[in-house]
């Protein structure tokens, strides 16, 4: 993000579970209150949600996101679309020792299928969704240089991607004349996993403050996935998972609530104000429309110096 992003385009929303679990009505429902309140970028991928569909695959997402697309004129030149690729299970209950990686055929084939259910000649970003290491990422890089240089894509990302590898992606990007990887996609919220554990199914899914220092180092942008424990912040009925059961997970909640009573705010808005203070992305994955609401009067919070220092300061 820059200093000239407007608070409400530095929220992301998630369309995970838009076509399975998110019904298209619901779906369409919360695209639109997205556009009215003045956001912009909108994340899905090829393989959402292939744990939830009939048929063990994914893009029902990007069907979805298609359908409303069609169904809005105008309303591409309103919104950016980024799609992820790389961790689509190539049949039913293969993922994830059977996925379409980052191979050149891998990516052309998984690419032209994200146009078609989009129905865009071109997104605004394209993430690599997680590692293959079976494939030599200058391969990976030489085939995201054939996307950006015909304009059908305009940016492209990697998730859950170590730092090196990003750095030698860029490198090779930079050796061809190609467009680098300018932004990186991990999971990130207030509190700290407990050391030697992981929140994700990625080794590299968690955002180490080595992968912050690096994007801030090189001017890349950060988005955060899962960043509100899924309502576990707010909601009695979900617990904090218990992979952030320690001794450091007390100060940090006494932080969290001292400056969420000052602001007369929730918890999870002041960790998405949070976030967007450190100049990361929050990714909302919501399902109704007052989850939609209420984070995107989140972003609009302006955190004190002082405050921010407070909620970094507990261990």
């Amino acid at each position: 993000m820059t200093a000239s992003t407007s608070p409400t385009s530095a929220l992301v929303l998630g369309a995970m579970m838009f076509g399975t679990a998110v019904d298209e009505t619901t779906s369409f429902a919360l695209l639109d209150r997205f556009v009215e309140r003045g956001g912009v970028w909108i994340d899905t991928a090829d393989c959402y949600a292939f744990w939830a569909s009939g048929d063990g695959r994914g893009g029902a997402s990007e069907r979805v996101l298609g359908r409303w697309l069609a169904a809005r004129p105008g309303v591409r030149e309103r919104v950016k679309i980024a799609t992820k690729l790389g961790a689509e299970p190539l049949w039913a209950d293969a993922f994830p020792m059977r996925r379409e990686g980052l191979s050149t055929r891998a990516v052309r084939d998984a690419f032209a299928g994200s146009r078609d259910r989009l129905g865009l000649e071109s997104v605004d970003l394209l993430w690599l969704h997680m590692e293959d290491r079976t494939t030599p990422i200058e391969e990976t890089v030489e085939a995201l240089a054939e996307l950006t240089e015909s304009g059908r894509v305009a940016r492209v990302g990697a998730s859950n991607h170590p730092a090196w590898r990003v750095e030698r992606a860029r490198a090779h990007a930079r050796h061809l004349g190609a467009t680098p990887i300018d932004a990186l996609q991990h999971n990130s919220t207030y509190l700290r996993p407990r050391p030697g554990t992981n929140p994700t199914n990625h080794p590299f899914g968690v955002l180490s403050d080595e992968q912050r220092d690096y994007a801030q180092t090189h001017g890349l942008e950060v988005w955060a996935y899962t960043p509100l424990l899924s309502g576990a912040y707010d909601n009695p009925a979900k617990a904090i998972p218990d992979i952030y059961d320690h001794p450091g997970t007390a100060a940090r909640l006494e932080a969290l609530d001292e400056v969420a009573a000052e602001l007369g705010a929730s918890r999870g808005q002041t960790v998405l104000a949070w976030h967007v203070a450190r100049g990361i992305r929050p990714m909302l994955g919501g399902s109704k429309l007052e989850q939609l609401d209420v984070a995107m009067d989140a972003v609009r919070l302006e955190l004190s110096p002082e405050q921010l220092a407070r909620l970094d300061e507990p261990a």
